[in-house]
């Protein structure tokens, strides 16, 4: 039991390290791509921004974003194993958050976290191994950093990946026969799927199948998505706003952040508070993006492009029903995370 423990005390402290570290780089890329998608404009493929600094701005953004998820790995890792845990989690965060396989899958940060976890734990296996004297020295920087990237590398993108891939394969023909049935169920599953792994395989498997369907003329379920995607960040902003003694000042500092991307339709504004605290943000979000993407559904939203947040209000048909249904949607989880979330001097007793 103690061991038990001990483990999970062990996972909590990596995951609030992995966070640490982490939250510059979404406070980097959220405000840079919050300041320069404002300046774009709305077209077929997105928010387009074409003033050259802002151009630069934003690309300063992605890069941002793009570190967040391997720095979220690394640091999980290197807080159970040290530093030679560190390069292979990042380089495996780097792989989770990318398309890699015959199937071109990608994990997002559920895939980050696991990787972590799993580099974290291998290394201290290998830190066990009774070598002679002259491999120790070459250990920390050559060996086990070569055996881990290899080992982990291997199984993620044969054993973890492939079925991921299949998975997601399965959802999209489940969403396509459901495509024209009841629409208040379509706009619950694609509100869920959007904030499940916010930016991982089963969003980006909701944003594939709006796509598909913008293709044909149909923006509907696009308008679902794109409601939710705003969701978790603002929720989570919101509740650092009212309750305040829910999270450390560290975590109100990030809810202004948080606030910005969720009104540019960045979900990943979310994910520091989820990896923290998932048992209980995790829910609220999934249900209240559920509820939004429901709303928007059911009363004919459509969002004529690719990109999401009250940034492309002007090119929305149901403009009101937009708005609203990404407020009703937002408080929903607020308040689920209200009640759910304990203070933090009740959560340290």
């Amino acid at each position: 039991m103690k061991k038990e423990t001990n483990f999970f005390k062990d996972l909590q402290k990596a995951f609030n390290t992995g966070v640490s570290f982490m939250l510059p780089a979404v406070v980097v890329g959220g405000i840079f791509l919050a300041i320069a998608l404002a300046t774009g404009t709305a077209s077929e493929a997105g928010m387009e921004v074409t003033n050259p600094f802002m151009k630069n701005l934003n690309d300063l953004g992605v890069a941002g974003f793009s570190m967040m998820i391997p720095l979220l790995a690394g640091y999980i890792a290197h807080s159970l194993a040290g530093k030679p845990a560190l390069a292979p989690a990042m380089i495996l965060g780097f792989v989770a958050n990318n398309p890699i396989g015959e199937g071109q899958v990608q994990t997002g940060f559920l895939g980050a976290m696991i990787m972590g976890v799993a580099v974290g734990y291998f290394v201290r296996w290998c830190k066990t191994w009774k070598v002679p004297a002259t491999i120790k020295t070459i250990m920390p920087i050559l060996i086990v950093p070569i055996v881990t990237t290899f080992v982990l590398g291997m199984i993620y993108i044969y054993v973890i990946a492939v079925p991921i891939g299949g998975a997601m394969d399965w959802l999209v023909s489940v969403l396509s026969e459901m495509q024209g049935s009841s629409a208040i169920i379509l706009g619950l599953i694609i509100g869920a799927m959007t904030a499940v792994d916010m930016g991982g395989p089963i969003n980006k498997t909701a944003t594939a199948f709006t796509l598909a369907l913008m293709a044909e003329g149909i923006y509907a379920p696009n308008g679902a998505h794109r409601i939710a995607v705003a969701i978790p960040p603002l929720a989570l902003a919101i509740s650092t706003f009212i309750d305040r003694k829910k999270y450390t000042a560290e975590d109100r500092d990030l809810g202004i952040s948080a606030f910005f991307m969720g009104l540019i339709g960045i979900t990943e504004g979310a994910i520091p508070f989820a990896v923290k605290d998932i048992k209980r943000v995790l829910p609220a979000i999934i249900i209240g993006s559920a509820v939004g993407g429901a709303l928007g559904m059911v009363n004919g939203v459509e969002a004529l492009v690719p990109h999401g947040g009250l940034i492309v209000l002007p090119v929305v048909n149901g403009k009101l029903w937009f708005f609203l249904s990404m407020l009703i949607g937002t408080l929903v989880s607020v308040a689920i995370i209200h009640f759910t979330k304990p203070n933090l001097v009740d959560e340290k007793k």
